[in-house]
């Protein structure tokens, strides 16, 4: 039998939808499940986005079309993106991909050597690990240390982790899975690092109008950074379109031209009628958005309340995205579990939540001593918030 590239030992995968597995096979058997798994939405895509997508077709877009996006399409991205950060783009700065992951892997194909460093933050969104050690790079961890308002970036870690060999920093603001989002001295100070030792810097913006007060700020924004620094959009959150598959990276030139070329290579190009969805996302009407942005603060604020009424779970209201990232520690321990996995098997089997932990999101890092799970509200009506996070207090206020 013939052998199989030595790389795919190395890749890994994003672990939620093997929850989702088992989510659906505890279904199937007749059980009522709760799906706080997945970071989907379910919320349907805004009418006018699908016209234009259907008119697209109709019009004939079905084609192939140009590898870095069509001119329209890139145009209103530049204008969108630099507008709300306080940066100047050009349509030569955007390159539109299908979705926000392959802004991460063609980012690190773009800038990262084998053997070099990447700074990636943990727990964090578990394709970074997975594509930096695939690609040949050595995965570096920074981790977050729990505050009264969530959590925040361990800086004296990242410096200690940066060495003549690190060559980019993937930095997640509004952060998948655990809600953070950086003070301006925090996201300063990881601009000074930056710019003090040359790295690259992969920005993921992909909830930066996913928000229910305040308002985003871009790293790439900060003096100096924005000539070192590839901002990762998706349409996937701000416009339900997660099935679409349509994102972008938006980069300085001598990158953005470098991951056009890898489009060519692998895509060709996005699919040309999506694109076009894409535009009138954009510029058409905005009523949807901040109408779903209501229904998730609805949502959010119920969890939270439901979260913290449950007997050794903790967790701070976060501003943005639709992720809960809450201390479980001690409920795992009412219940007598020391392995979050067994815990997240077992409130499945006792109560119909299913849920992603800790471990789905970056390898558990030395002297992590609390539990914790993710819980993302994105797909899940309110109304069913409330039954299955009061099912698990019962469960667990019954051990």
């Amino acid at each position: 039998m013939q052998n199989l590239a030595h790389r795919l030992e190395r890749l890994g995968t994003e672990t939620a939808f093997s929850v989702a597995q088992a989510a659906a096979a505890w279904k199937a058997q007749g059980n009522t499940v709760f799906p706080f798994h997945l970071g989907d939405i379910n919320i349907p895509t805004a009418p006018n986005i699908i016209e234009a997508m259907n008119r697209a077709i109709a019009d004939g877009h079905t084609g192939y079309c140009p590898g870095p996006g069509i001119p329209q399409l890139r145009e209103a991205l530049a204008e969108d993106i630099g507008s709300r950060r306080g940066i100047t783009f050009g349509p030569d700065n955007v390159v539109v991909m299908t979705g926000g992951k392959p802004v991460i892997t063609k980012f690190l194909q773009a800038v990262m050597n084998p053997g070099e460093e990447v700074l990636y933050p943990n727990p964090g969104f578990p394709i970074y690990e997975s594509q930096i050690e695939y690609l040949g790079g050595t995965a570096v961890p920074y981790r977050y240390v729990p505050t009264e308002s969530g959590f925040a970036i361990d800086l004296d870690q990242i410096r200690a982790s940066i060495t003549p060999n690190t060559t980019a920093i993937i930095y997640n603001d509004l952060q998948n899975p655990i809600s953070a989002e950086s003070t301006a001295a925090e996201r300063e100070a990881v601009a000074k690092l930056a710019i003090e030792h040359d790295l690259w810097v992969l920005s993921d913006e992909a909830y930066f109008e996913t928000r229910y007060e305040g308002v985003s700020s871009s790293i790439a924004a900060l003096p100096g950074m924005a000539e070192r620094t590839v901002i990762l959009y998706t349409f996937s959150k701000k416009f339900a379109m997660t099935g679409s598959r349509l994102g972008c990276a938006v980069a300085p030139l001598q990158i953005a031209q470098v991951l056009s070329k890898l489009n060519t290579n692998d895509e060709s190009c996005t699919t040309h009628y999506v694109q076009w969805a894409g535009i009138e996302a954009l510029r058409g009407p905005q009523d949807s958005v901040q109408s779903m942005l209501d229904v998730l603060k609805g949502r959010r604020d119920a969890a939270c309340e439901l979260v913290n009424a449950i007997p050794g779970f903790q967790v701070a209201v976060p501003q943005s995205t639709f992720y809960l990232f809450p201390d479980v520690t001690e409920a795992m321990e009412r219940l007598g579990h020391s392995a979050v996995g067994d815990f997240a098997t077992a409130a499945l089997h006792n109560t119909g939540m299913s849920f992603c932990t800790r471990e789905h999101f970056g390898r558990r890092l030395a002297g992590e001593d609390r539990q914790y799970i993710r819980l993302a509200y994105s797909g899940i009506e309110t109304a069913d918030i409330r039954l299955g996070l009061g099912r698990l207090r019962e469960w667990i206020e019954s051990a």
